[in-house]
């Protein structure tokens, strides 16, 4: 009975002449399998995001030097830090702007914009003169780059329910594979007269300019992907939506999905819309992000100083080749488990258990980290490895799972501002951690012989104390769960 009663419901639906989001929609409803081309424009895009990111840390601490702003080589990390945190603070103030953007006008032309300033600005990183410069240009590209939150909300709908944990993984693994490729052009590309003298001389443009060639590169993939965006489509409504065909969509989305299933806030596709911040799933899903995001950025940070510091100090005295490396097979690993294994797990267990099992294996996999400095080679390479592949992909669990959560929480036209939403937050957090991380590394370093978790396991500790907390948030009552997820 109550199936037969959506069925005139579905008759009444129909899609607006001129309109993109309507023209996507029917072309997804009539071609049931898997977007391929769309999901191709979500993985460059978001590639596209994070090579900037990663691909000057490997050369900031020389490119420092050589601005010669610091009085002592003491000073250069210290100057260091704000060139970083210039990015995210930018990228702060301006992410939900960009979600709200895309919203109005569209997620096309917000990621065009966005790719294009990429080109301009991450160039002109290279070209930096001076630190002002420097710390200018990396501002300006984490402020005018709102590309993660639009290109999130797009994922989403490209494809149909059963292809969401797919698409949001690839924003998951693409951003995984960009901090692995970054780093490597970044520390192979950068001082190119001094790497490969046969080739580029001192006096070359390139010689005059040496960390412009690894950013050369990276805008040249973004100019690639700006061109082929141009036949990116549009997935936004453009029309006023009626309150009968709010209806016809609710009663399309329930027999599609379960006709046991109701959406919560189904009055917030009306005329009136609810209140981001007075949407719980939504923010409570976000601020989980956030925690756990400042835990990945912290254990980022201070997983390249613990490897390559000294074994007195508690550390693993590897080289950068040797921590390239371990970076490297762990981002082979994201692609495999993100396209394979990650949507099967997600099917099977949904998005927050997922999650919570992921958060509680990080646990005794940290704890474990500050023990193999008593290891010997081979035995010390693969254990890491191994540790490295199994911690990385146990943390694209949890953000992909918080990436369903929030998406699923707010209706298309605020997804977009929901994602900027959460990069402001997630930004901020990430512009904090570096900077506490090396804080307490170093601190962590000067107390070997303490008596509570002396040396570097203060710090694996300190994660896990992050890493509990953000466990113990997935669970009511601070977790609002859409009730579509309540049965998992």
């Amino acid at each position: 009975m109550g199936e037969e009663g959506t069925w005139p419901l579905l008759k009444e639906y129909h899609y607006h002449p001129g309109c993109p989001g309507c023209a996507y929609d029917r072309r997804k409803d009539l071609l049931r399998g898997m977007p391929y081309k769309e999901f191709l424009y979500v993985w460059m895009v978001s590639l596209t995001a994070a090579l900037p990111i990663s691909s000057l840390f490997p050369f900031l601490y020389f490119m420092i030097r050589d601005l010669n702003v610091a009085k002592r080589t003491e000073d250069i990390g210290f100057y260091a830090g704000f060139v970083g945190a210039s990015f995210m603070f930018g990228r702060c103030l301006t992410s939900t702007a960009w979600g709200i953007a895309a919203d109005r006008i569209g997620r096309k032309p917000v990621v065009m914009f966005g790719i294009f300033s990429v080109v301009v600005f991450n160039t002109l990183f290279g070209l930096s003169v001076n630190y002002w410069m420097a710390i200018a240009t990396r501002f300006l590209l984490g402020a005018l780059n709102g590309l993660l939150g639009p290109i999130k909300a797009y994922a989403i709908e490209v494809c149909r329910p059963e292809h969401e944990s797919l698409a949001l993984s690839l924003v998951s693994t693409a951003w995984g594979i960009g901090l692995i490729i970054g780093p490597a052009l970044g520390g192979y590309l950068a001082l190119p007269a001094e790497n490969f003298p046969n080739i580029f001389s001192p006096d070359s443009f390139f010689g005059r300019f040496p960390y412009f060639l690894p950013c050369l590169c990276t805008s040249v993939f973004a100019v690639v992907v700006l061109i082929s965006c141009i036949w990116m489509p549009e997935t936004l409504h453009k029309h006023k939506v009626s309150e009968n065909e709010n209806q016809s969509i609710e009663a399309l989305e329930a027999h599609l999905i379960d006709p046991k299933e109701k959406v919560e806030e189904s009055g917030s596709l009306g005329t009136k819309k609810k209140s981001l911040f007075k949407n719980r799933p939504l923010m409570s899903s976000i601020i989980i992000y956030c925690i756990f995001s400042f835990h990945d950025m912290a254990y980022t940070e201070v997983f390249s100083l613990w490897a390559e510091s000294d074994k007195k100090y508690g550390g693993l005295s590897l080289s950068s080749e040797d921590v390239g490396q371990v970076l490297a097979v762990t981002g082979a690993s994201l692609l495999v488990y993100q396209l394979f294994l990650y949507p099967r797990i997600n099917k099977v267990i949904g998005p927050i258990n997922s999650s919570r099992i992921a958060a509680i294996l990080c646990i005794p996999i940290l704890f474990a980290y500050p023990y193999m400095t008593y290891l010997s080679e081979p035995g010390l390479s693969i254990v890491l490895n191994i540790a490295s592949v199994i911690k990385n992909n146990l943390s694209v669990t949890i953000i992909t799972g918080t990436f369903i959560l929030q998406n699923n929480a707010v209706p298309q036209d605020q997804r977009g501002a929901a994602n900027g939403l959460s990069m402001t937050g997630m930004s901020f957090f990430k512009a904090v951690a570096p900077a506490g991380a090396g804080i307490v590394f170093s601190w962590a370093q000067k107390r070997q012989h303490g008596f509570f978790f002396p040396g570097d396991q203060m710090v694996f500790f300190l994660l896990n104390v992050i890493e509990l907390l953000g466990l113990i948030l997935t669970f009511k009552p601070f977790l609002a769960v859409p009730e579509q997820y309540n049965r998992n």
